[in-house]
């Protein structure tokens, strides 16, 4: 089983593609798009799999971040792995986020988080296995970093906003690009039998979007589109 995985990210301004081959990172690409990954994402995957000499039709697995991130950006990424799940028979895997932010540490206890706006957080924490301790949330900062035990290390995309509350603990930034990441935790969870059909997977939001929010609080129904 070669475990050849092409790994998605579009959750973010930054987002990455890589190639995964035989649990590790042949190839590795960081993509910046303000404006959404939705008109350069196909050519970008085209390019890295040119580069490598490999077909789509090759890859036993297909992985994506499934958030949580921007509405649009993760519903990119995961349609666009499981739109090419679907056309070659393989199947999905949906990485959370914060569990690959915990893929950067190295202690015991990893604590997760990224910014969710409003002075709150989307916070995990995992083990050294990547197992959530606890279930992923989305709460206030200041709460979430008096709650967190003694000696887990702070892993985030950027942690100057948090700085004054996490001095004394280790701190880790981890890198824009994910996409590496992503799919090696894809490829030890295709190994272990936990990839999905591509109709199964879902995105990871934690929090509803502001727009489904609107509309259950009494507000009008969103436009489609």
């Amino acid at each position: 089983m070669s475990g050849r995985i092409l790994s998605i990210d579009t959750t973010a301004e930054f987002g990455s593609i890589a190639l995964i081959e035989e649990g590790r990172v042949s190839e590795e690409i960081l993509l910046h798009s303000p404006e959404g990954f939705g008109h350069v994402l196909f050519d970008q995957i085209a390019r890295l799999l040119d580069r490598n000499d490999v077909a789509v039709s090759a890859m036993d697995c297909f992985a994506a971040a499934s958030g949580p991130g921007s509405f649009t950006g993760v519903r990119i990424g995961l349609t666009a792995a499981k739109g090419l799940a679907e056309a070659t028979g393989r199947p999905v895997a949906a990485v959370s986020n914060l569990r690959t932010l915990a893929w950067f540490g190295q202690g015991a206890l990893r604590a997760t988080l990224l910014d969710a706006r409003r002075g709150e957080v989307y916070a995990g924490l995992y083990d050294a296995g990547l197992s959530a301790v606890n279930p992923e949330a989305v709460t206030k900062f200041a709460l979430w970093a008096a709650a967190l035990p003694a000696g887990a290390e702070v892993i985030a995309l950027d942690t100057t906003p948090f700085a004054s509350l996490l001095a004394g603990r280790k701190v880790i930034q981890a890198p824009r690009a994910l996409a590496g990441a992503v799919g090696l935790i894809a490829w030890r969870d295709w190994m272990d039998g936990k990839a999905q059909d591509p109709a199964a997977v879902d995105a990871n939001y934690v929090r509803r979007s502001d727009a489904e929010l609107l509309w259950k609080d009494g507000g009008q129904k969103p436009a489609a589109g």
